[in-house]
């Protein structure tokens, strides 16, 4: 399978790599981001960045890309909902941002966002991304494909966070805007934060290397009490009416596909992604279990709260995933990879069959590779460099927990390739606070979940 740029550069140096990038860059569709890139080095170095999805993540996305090196300037800034931007604005222009980044101290210095740039509703992002030459996509991952798409089109470097899309289409648009984003030498930069983590560099580096022999079992896991549940009355109580479906649905967009994706695709997708990075592959097929148990009730949409996936690779290699959403169980967000020669039990651990320790890594003083990521991207960006095309891993990262999803919700057997080729779409017809969602509440208030071996995926 291929892979991105970023996992290319892992094994190369860096005068090797720049030399690598200059000779492929012979092509008219660099001119838009090396245009961007000159005027930061040969006259004003202001790198401006635009904001879409002003909650939390987004915030601390924000803090990061303020606290690098470089001369970064925040300037625009769009989300559905305005008391979003009014929290996140707040936050970016506080004495002290300790809470967001763990480094003490202010960025407000260079938060240059007037009133006439903060954009509102379903359309905003048009508006932010023109006033700025780095993107960082924040919203609910459902609108990732098309917000990626807009600042691609408008030849933007970009910082998104995972999972880029949840569903095929999504993952297939998202695969082509990258290709022209690779065409364009737009950096991008995907929330897949472990792959900016020195710990986790160094154990893969050495897992690909052959340490551990052949991957044979890969184990890999989310599993917790779960994660913020936003009831219907507490935002009709603060805005004073009901909340239109649509409105509730974005409010509590965890718990709703169209926009989330399920938990498997929200959160366990660093996990998977992980897995897929030691195989240096993807999955061929996937089979598994699922559904709900604990996480009942009106406020938790459709999503289940437990899965189970086998995942199978082209070797014959498995990778067994659980992710959990269930308070008072066992807690455990790790990996772990068996090998004809030993093991590698959790991140910066080898052993040899017989327990020998190979490699052990503290990691106690290593960098927050939520900076990092940040740090590399804008670094890149200042100097004119072309580093960083994350956007088909993430997006094949993405695939498989929507894969993995697949499986669970059906019950059946699921190719990649079928997975990959599928034409339904989660997506509401029209995105509007009247528009009709594409799921809906019972008369009882409930929403209806998969049913294995009745719902159908494909």
């Amino acid at each position: 399978m291929a892979k991105s740029t970023h996992h290319k550069t892992n094994g190369l140096g860096r005068r090797e790599f720049v030399k690598t990038s200059t000779l492929a860059a012979g092509s008219l569709f660099l001119m838009p981001s090396m245009l961007a890139a000159k005027a930061h080095t040969d006259g004003d170095d202001t790198i401006k960045v635009a904001l879409v999805g002003c909650g939390g993540r987004g915030t601390g996305a924000a803090v990061q890309a303020l606290l690098t090196k470089q001369n970064v300037k925040l300037v625009a800034m769009a989300d559905a909902f305005r008391d979003k931007i009014d929290e996140a604005y707040a936050v970016l222009t506080a004495d002290d941002v300790s809470d967001w980044s763990g480094t003490e101290g202010s960025v407000k210095a260079w938060v240059q966002v007037p009133e006439e740039h903060k954009f509102t509703g379903f359309d905003g992002y048009k508006k932010a991304i023109p006033l700025a030459d780095v993107v960082i996509l924040t919203t609910p991952p459902g609108f990732r494909p098309i917000h990626f798409e807009e600042a691609v089109r408008q030849g933007k470097h970009v910082f998104m966070e995972k999972p880029v899309a949840t569903d095929a289409p999504g993952v297939r648009r998202v695969l082509e805007a990258a290709e022209v984003a690779k065409q364009k030498k737009l950096n991008v930069v995907v929330g897949l934060q472990r792959h900016y983590q020195t710990v986790y560099r160094q154990w893969v580096e050495m897992i690909q290397a052959g340490a551990i022999g052949e991957v044979v079992t890969s184990h890999v896991y989310w599993n917790n009490d779960g994660v913020w549940v936003r009831g219907r009355e507490e935002f009709s109580q603060k805005i004073g009416r009901p909340l239109t479906e649509m409105e509730y649905q974005m409010r509590n967009w965890y718990y709703f596909n169209w926009l989330c994706g399920d938990h498997i695709t929200e959160q366990h997708i660093h996990n998977l992604d992980v897995g897929n990075w030691v195989k240096n592959a993807y999955p061929v097929r996937a089979q598994g279990m699922g559904g709900r148990q604990v996480r009942v009730g009106k406020d938790f949409g459709e999503i289940f709260d437990h899965h189970f996936v086998e995942f199978e690779y082209e070797d014959g290699s498995r990778m067994f995933s659980q992710c959990r959403h269930q308070p008072d169980t066992m807690s455990r967000v790790t990996e772990f990879f068996q090998g004809t020669n030993g093991s590698a039990p959790r991140p910066g651990l080898l052993l040899t069959r017989s327990g020998h320790e190979l490699f052990k890594h503290d990691d106690r003083n290593d960098p927050n590779p939520y900076q990092v990521e940040h740090d590399e991207l804008f670094d890149a960006i200042a100097k004119g460099e072309y580093r960083f095309a994350d956007a088909e891993n993430g997006a094949k990262a993405t695939m498989t927990s929507i894969l993995g999803r697949m499986a669970t919700y059906s019950g059946q057997v699921v190719e990649w390739k079928d997975a990959m080729a599928s034409t339904v779409s989660l997506a509401p017809q029209r995105f509007a606070w009247d528009a009709t969602p594409p799921v809906l509440p019972g008369a009882d208030g409930m929403y209806a979940c998969a049913v294995p071996g009745v719902t159908k995926v494909l």
